[in-house]
């Protein structure tokens, strides 16, 4: 049992604990608000069952959104009010051994990297992971329309995905930040989701679990 959400507190030993920051947002006309949410739980789970002594909290389900408002269902706690919260849930976690933040949304990474250096600062252990990818395949694409397949299939619209813009991020970010993803990509999609799979899916989850299990182990000197 690794959930943290189904233990007694006299069952919660000297862990790790693995928090998932996601994010209630837009994913296109095709996948569910809660993607980045599914996608982060997902991970520290396979991280509980690839390093001893991690337990799961519960997923954090909003995040820093505001490049989404522009569509209907995305709701975003802003940049401030998300470092805020990260910070002191960071706080409130002495009795363990270290707090590891994996990060399923790309607009969390600015936060998430003050936070951690607040804390750290503090003398706090923490550690925040957040999976790569492609440039052009970035929101909403073929990577996170075939690692949903893999995870629900049954959320997953494969009759409504249709292609966005597939220009690599860092030449939108521009207009991006002036305007929102709709400035952009009128379907809010980043990337193409033809061709994805549950088999892709599957294939990609692993190597994140890897990288995410390598960089703990790295993190806790093992």
């Amino acid at each position: 049992m690794t959930a943290l959400g189904s233990r007694v507190w006299p069952g919660v030993g000297p862990s790790v604990l693995a928090v998932p920051l996601g994010a209630t947002e837009q994913h296109g006309p095709h996948l569910p608000l809660d993607t980045d949410t599914t996608i982060a739980a997902e991970l520290c789970r396979r991280l509980a069952g690839r390093v001893p002594d991690v337990l799961v909290a519960p997923a954090l389900p909003y995040g820093s959104s505001g490049e989404h408002a522009g569509f209907p269902g995305t709701l975003s706690i802003g940049r401030s009010a998300l470092e805020h919260v990260l910070v002191e849930l960071v706080r409130s976690a002495d009795h363990f051994a270290g707090v590891v933040l994996v990060n399923g949304h790309g607009g969390n990474l600015a936060v998430l990297r003050r936070a951690v250096r607040t804390l750290r600062e503090e003398g706090r252990r923490v550690l925040a992971w957040s999976p790569s990818g492609r440039a052009d395949d970035t929101h909403a694409g073929r990577t996170e329309t075939s690692v949903l397949l893999r995870l629900r299939p049954a959320d997953v619209r494969l009759e409504a995905a249709e292609p966005g813009v597939t220009t690599p991020l860092p030449d939108l970010l521009d207009r991006l930040v002036a305007g929102g993803v709709r400035a952009v990509s009128p379907n809010g999609v980043l990337g193409d989701p033809a061709g994805a799979s549950a088999e892709e899916g599957e294939a990609v989850l692993a190597a994140w679990a890897d990288a995410l299990a390598a960089a703990v182990h790295d993190w806790l000197g093992r």
